[in-house]
């Protein structure tokens, strides 16, 4: 792996990069680059490409720059650089540099420390202004990093700011195949070449967990080929925090100017120094974390409502959301579909203006998803005009049919309220609710930001056959048996209604289903009173029973103003009143 450091006229335009081996990587003054150098107007807007291989690196310029790129003194559009070599481009230079995370050294300490978390909390800070000074660039380099690499170099240089007598520092991780890798690193001196971290100090602190320190003899004899390595005589090596399988640790490196011993100053720093490496990686892990699960739930909140949320922040570790309850598994559940009516005949009449229509389609969506959210629910997909929501999942409930109730009701309630303000952009959409209860696979799918939560199974599609009888029946919503049965039992007639409509046939589905409709409190929006709603079910059980004159009186005392009666008084006057032969108390619907 190579590094390619970028240094301009000014202190502040310097820049690190990394650039694995068998790959290019464009270099210019465009943000586009994946090397950019903005500062310097000298160069195109792409104005090199690199190469990587092996032993070096291949520069070629490109057709489209016009400025020269130097190399050891003369202009070049093409050659091969080497580690420790240098080129420049206006008035930025370009030094390269080979990164390896394998120390060639055999790598036996004399001394071998360990600081538990409880003993560093104990240091005092030594140096402190310095350590202060470097603390207060810490939210800036967090926040100002455009990612993981930038965010690694600028920690390891704050850290060599705030250890004085440090001479190296990384930041390093090590995965589940115990491979180490020096994510960035810095040194206090550039020319002194590549700087190789001790592999089984990384490995035996991360595995341990906590702090460790290895303190080498001094003026060890070692080959030219080891002499990187040697010129450290300590060590330490703290780990910061945990990603998936990785592990992450801050190693910082420095040298003796004599031996070490009990209650020299510079064991006591190292322990400070030790401590501060520590806070930093607390407070760079802390946000981490913190953006992590606010990423979470960003996109969780499009489908979870409040308190699912809670209880995933509440029941995770580390803070981490408890992801692993939204993991796909069959589950009882209760789903609403709600659809959007009036959207085909406004998309004919707005074609001139589909934004707006856009936009107000979105409002009724919002409708819908709100009250869904506000009893609990969680909000799957988004089916063009029409939206599902589901309860029971990621947490079993009895209440599940019931709260989805509740939400029906509220958005009826709300388009109902719409619907009396002439001017309101909602105010000629309707909608058509149907609300199932059984046995579905619900769960999160997706990886990253690319993430639904979904339901499927026979119930979901009960549930959007049931809004479509909406316009068969002529009510706004329909409830299944099962959640009819439950809803009877814990809605109070404060909170709404039910009645039966009938016993129905669906189009392509073998067995009947005895649906019901889910009405408002007397009143409230609804001029239906109980004993109407009575007198309703009376007639619905009369034509059941193949009494269809009788049927016919019944709904006929119902309020002129209720169109549930016009299905069952349209059946029974196209048969003079009188029930076919063979009748069994199911109304048979053609058609989905």
């Amino acid at each position: 792996m190579w590094q390619i450091l970028v240094e301009g006229r000014d202190p502040v335009q310097r820049a690190k990069h990394r650039l694995d081996v068998g790959k290019s990587f464009t270099l210019g003054r465009s943000a586009d680059c994946d090397i950019p150098v903005p500062w310097d107007n000298w160069l195109s807007r792409e104005h090199v490409t690199l190469k990587t291989e092996s032993r070096s690196v291949l520069l070629e310029q490109s057709s489209r720059s016009s400025n020269p790129v130097y190399f050891k003194g003369e202009p070049s559009s093409k050659f091969h650089i080497r580690h420790g070599e240098k080129f420049v481009i206006g008035e930025t230079s370009f030094l390269l540099r080979e990164v390896q995370s394998m120390s060639p050294l055999p790598d036996h300490p004399v001394q071998e420390i360990s600081f538990s978390h409880a003993e560093l909390l104990e240091v005092a800070f030594e140096d402190s202004d310095r350590r202060m000074e470097a603390l207060a660039r810490l939210p800036m380099v967090i926040a100002k990093s455009s990612n993981v690499e930038e965010k690694c170099t600028n920690l390891a240089t704050l850290i060599l700011a705030g250890i004085r007598h440090a001479e190296a520092a990384a930041v390093v991780s090590i995965g589940s195949d115990d491979e180490v890798v020096v994510v960035a690193w810095d040194r206090r001196n550039e020319t002194n070449g590549t700087f190789r971290p001790s592999v089984s100090l990384i490995r035996d602190a991360m595995h341990a967990w906590h702090a460790l320190l290895h303190i080498w003899e001094k003026n060890v004899e070692a080959e030219p080929e080891y002499t990187v390595q040697a010129e450290f005589d300590w060590a330490f090596c703290t780990p910061i925090a945990t990603y998936g399988n990785h592990k992450w640790g801050i190693y910082v490196a420095g040298q003796l100017d004599e031996p070490l011993y009990d209650g020299h100053t510079l064991r006591r720093n190292l322990q400070s120094d030790i401590r501060f490496a520590q806070l930093v990686g607390e407070v760079v892990g802390s946000s981490e974390r913190s953006n992590r699960m606010e990423g979470q739930l960003s996109v969780l909140r499009q489908f979870l409502s409040p308190p699912i949320l809670k209880a995933l922040e509440e029941t995770g570790r580390n803070g981490e959301l408890n992801v692993e309850l939204l993991q796909p598994r069959v589950c009882q559940v209760t789903v609403l579909f709600c659809d959007l009516r009036g959207f085909s005949q406004r998309a004919e009449e707005m074609g001139h203006d589909l934004q707006g229509l856009l936009s107000r389609v979105n409002s009724a969506l919002e409708v819908m998803t709100t009250g869904i959210l506000n009893h609990g629910g969680v909000t799957g997909d988004f089916l063009g005009d029409a939206v599902l929501g589901f309860w029971g999942w990621p947490f079993a409930s009895d209440e599940a049919p019931v709260r989805a109730c509740r939400a029906a009701l509220e958005i009826r309630k709300e388009f109902q309220r719409i619907q009396q303000s002439k001017h309101h952009p909602l105010a000629d959409f309707r909608m058509g609710i149907g609300v199932a209860h059984g046995r579905a696979v619900a769960g999160k799918i997706g990886t990253g930001g690319r993430v639904s939560v979904t339901v499927f199974g026979p119930v979901v599609n009960l549930a959007s056959r049931l809004e479509g009888m909406t316009k068969r029946l002529h009510v706004p919503v329909i409830l299944d048996a099962a959640t009819a049965d439950l809803a009877r039992r814990g809605l109070s007639k404060a909170e709404g209604r039910i009645r039966q409509l009938a016993t129905v046939q669906p189009y392509g589905m073998e067995k009947p289903l005895a649906v019901s409709e889910l009405l408002p409190p007397a009143g409230e929006f609804s001029e239906l009173s109980d004993a109407h709603l009575a007198k309703f079910e009376e007639g619905v059980q009369l034509f059941s029973d193949g009494k269809w004159d009788d049927a016919y009186r019944a709904l006929h005392s119902v309020s002129s103003s209720d169109q549930a009666q016009d299905f069952l008084l349209a059946m029974i006057t196209q048969h003079n009143r009188v029930a076919p032969a063979g009748w069994k108390g199911i109304v048979e619907l053609s058609g989905k």
